[in-house]
């Protein structure tokens, strides 16, 4: 295996070397706080094309005409200004207890009624992306303005990164704060049965964990996941090979093969995995939460994202399902006010809303 994608002896500096070099490059700024990437660096990339693949709402990319896709003419477009800010409090750090033996965790939280006006309102637990490896505890703007709105308490977990803590530290973080949000429901106005969960990219990943998690080994049933591009399948890239033309932006085969070793602690892809790490390789789906699963055509984890929709429909469970045409991974991060990202955050908002709002 490849130094590279050795999951031991890493250091932050490797870290911060991987992360630079990974896909096209993702410079992590302020927002990371913040629950999203303050700016991608898309260098090497032309505008136009970034403009085409997020402007053009009715086009669906194949294999087969990704090529055309990308050598046509690309014609200039000019994004819509953004809409005047609104003001949002910032999240408030809070350490809450860890499950028993395991370390206190730390988190930030949004109250979108601090004033306790609506008692029992409705609450989410956030998990942050980063591929498992970077990133912290934040909530994105989106999630803050509807939590305003319907009154939601709203609890990011700053869950422990690998490589240096492998599976389970961080999903034990997790499940550590879905927990404490359903025994101070009471305390902190919640209804016990309006707690989701939700997460983007390896946020996703985590989430889709901690509904198996609730389900197997506590008393919590969440009432939905928000599955944001959610990283599910530690097999893509490594032992299975990604479909043409998906992950070639932002996060890439091999970005994905380190950040799954790193979280496993062994090499990605291989038939010693532990299966309760990785959602898609989990057969016993019944039970689980219904599910928002949103994902673009252009991603790396469009496979796998369709496949795990698939698997919880024939389970049994409620899925929404969303593919955005010519998208790839975290393009409403990149582009927030483009049309199919402004369209795909509505729509994951508006989910949410009907399942505690």
């Amino acid at each position: 295996m490849p130094d590279n994608d050795r999951p031991g002896g890493r250091t932050a500096l490797d870290r911060r070397v991987f992360l630079a070099g990974a896909a096209i490059g993702m410079v992590a700024g302020p927002a990371w706080g913040a629950g999203g990437w303050s700016r991608v660096d898309l260098a090497g990339v032309d505008p136009a094309m970034i403009d085409d693949l997020l402007l053009v709402d009715d086009m669906t990319v194949s294999a087969a005409n990704l090529d055309r896709f990308r050598h046509r003419p690309a014609a200039r477009h000019a994004h819509p200004a953004a809409p005047p800010a609104v003001p949002v409090a910032a999240p408030v750090p809070r350490t809450i207890p860890g499950l028993p033996g395991r370390p206190a965790v730390r988190t930030v939280q949004f109250d979108g009624d601090p004033g306790r006006r609506r008692q029992g309102r409705g609450a989410v637990v956030w998990m942050h992306g980063g591929g498992y490896i970077a990133g912290a505890a934040g909530i994105p703007v989106d999630l803050r303005v509807a939590a305003r709105e319907h009154g939601w308490l709203v609890v990011s977990v700053d869950y422990r990164l690998a490589p240096e803590a492998v599976f389970p530290a961080a999903l034990d973080d997790n499940l550590a704060a879905l927990c404490w949000v359903h025994d101070h429901a009471d305390t902190l106005g919640v209804d016990p049965a309006r707690i989701a969960i939700g997460g983007a990219s390896a946020g996703g990943g985590h989430a889709a964990m901690l509904a198996f998690a609730a389900r197997d080994r506590s008393a919590v049933r969440p009432a939905c996941q928000i599955l944001i591009y959610p990283m599910l399948d530690d097999r893509t890239g490594s032992s299975r090979s990604a479909r043409p033309g998906t992950g070639q932006f932002i996060w890439t085969a091999a970005s994905n093969r380190f950040g799954w070793s790193s979280l496993l602690g062994m090499p990605a892809g291989g038939a010693r995995v532990p299966v309760a790490a990785v959602p898609a390789r989990r057969r016993d789906l019944a039970g689980l939460p219904p599910a928002f699963i949103g994902v673009g055509t252009l991603d790396l984890f469009l496979d796998e994202d369709l496949a795990y929709a698939a698997a919880l429909t024939a389970a049994g469970v409620a899925v929404d399902l969303r593919v955005v045409p010519a998208a790839f991974h975290a393009f409403d991060g990149v582009a927030p006010q483009a049309p199919a990202s402004r369209s795909f955050t509505a729509q994951w908002i508006a989910t949410l809303a009907a399942a505690i709002g």
